[in-house]
Order: C-alpha cells, then sequence, then structure tokens
C-alpha cells in the first residue's frame, strides 16, 4: 500500500498514523528517539505491508504488471492501489476525501521533530505539492510514475503503467475491492489491543 492507504489505516490515531505514514523513510538509528506511540506506528506498518504482500488478490494485481514492470510491479501495485481507494473512497470513508487530507496536512507538520531526515527534507514540498491527492487525476499519476522511473537503477517502465491501468482497470478495481475489506479487518483488529 501507498501513503494515502497507510495513512488512513491509522485507527483514528494521529501518532498511529504518523508513524504509519514515515516508516518507510526510517532507518534503524532513528527509531530510537521515537515515541512508543510513533513505534507502533511504524509496527503497523510494517503489518499492513506483510499483510498486503501474501494476499492473493494483491498477489494477483502483481502479477498484471510483471511482464512489463518486472521486479517493480510490486512497487506499482501498491502505487495503483492507492488509485483504486481514491476510487472507492466513499465506500470505505463518510469523510469527503479532500477534508481528510487536508486534516492530515495540518497534523504532519507537528511532528517534525520526530521525522527522520530523508523525511523532513521533503514533508514541505509534499504537502505543498498535495501529494496525497496526486493520484486523483491521470496527470498527477502520470507525474508520480515519470519520478518514480527516474529513480529506478534498472529498466522500470513506470512511465508506461497508464497503458496497464487502462488494459486492467475493471480487474485491478475488482481485486482491490476484494482485498481491502480484510486489511481493514486486520487494521481493526490490531486496534482493538
Amino acid at each position: 500500500m501507498n501513503y494515502l492507504a497507510h495513512i488512513f489505516l491509522s485507527c483514528s490515531n494521529e501518532e498511529l498514523m504518523v508513524g504509519n505514514f514515515m516508516a518507510d523513510f526510517c532507518r534503524n538509528k532513528d527509531l530510537e528517539k521515537l515515541s512508543p506511540e510513533l513505534m507502533e506506528g511504524i509496527n503497523l506498518h510494517k503489518a499492513i505491508d506483510s499483510f498486503t504482500d501474501s494476499h492473493p488478490m494483491w498477489l494477483r494485481s502483481t502479477e498484471r504488471f510483471y511482464k512489463r514492470h518486472g521486479k517493480y510491479a510490486s512497487v506499482l501495485t501498491d502505487m495503483i492501489y492507492d488509485v483504486f481507494l481514491i476510487r472507492n473512497w466513499a465506500r470505505y470513508s463518510g469523510e469527503e476525501l479532500g477534508a481528510f487530507t487536508a486534516n492530515i496536512y495540518t497534523i504532519l507538520p507537528k511532528y517534525k521533530t520526530s521525522m527522520p531526515s530523508k523525511l523532513l527534507s521533503k514533508i514541505d514540498r509534499m504537502i505543498a505539492d498535495d501529494f496525497l491527492m496526486k493520484y486523483t487525476t491521470r496527470q498527477g499519476l502520470q507525474e508520480s510514475l515519470n519520478y518514480m522511473d527516474r529513480r529506478t537503477k534498472f529498466p522500470s517502465r513506470f512511465t508506461d503503467a497508464l497503458l496497464d491501468l487502462d488494459e486492467y482497470e475493471e480487474q485491478l478495481n475488482d481485486e482491490f475491492n476484494a482485498f481491502f475489506p480484510e486489511l481493514i479487518a486486520m487494521v481493526d483488529s490490531k486496534c482493538e489491543c
């Protein structure tokens, strides 16, 4: 799952959400200074990733991208599943997407002192760029795919991913909607602990 899904799947808890969001930016040395609640968010992120990476629907979606994108197929699936979360937002949230993201943009800056330097150097630009809403438009998604393509060391063909999205849109949407309620249930079970 990508940024939007990780933030959404945070038990309506601000510190869990921040930890869940910043987990991929953290190195071991960054973890030492974090509060227990932020660490719980990082652990939640890992649980979400573990559940996702072994789920049959996510694996089926990833297989669709493998021919064109090889080892980057899983990264692409994470990104595209955020697209389908956006498209199906009303099905999973009672809050309007724009209001949700605006609230997140007020929360994240409050935790800058806890953010690893790798994220701290980017967070203002990410918020200014409205990064959580990037996948709401084809152009925004293409810009993100182009950025990912420039970051890879090996051929990834991220820039061609919209071709896959167009070809498999209905199947990917169905796979996402079969997968996501199960992921929500897994996260909810952790929130109850």
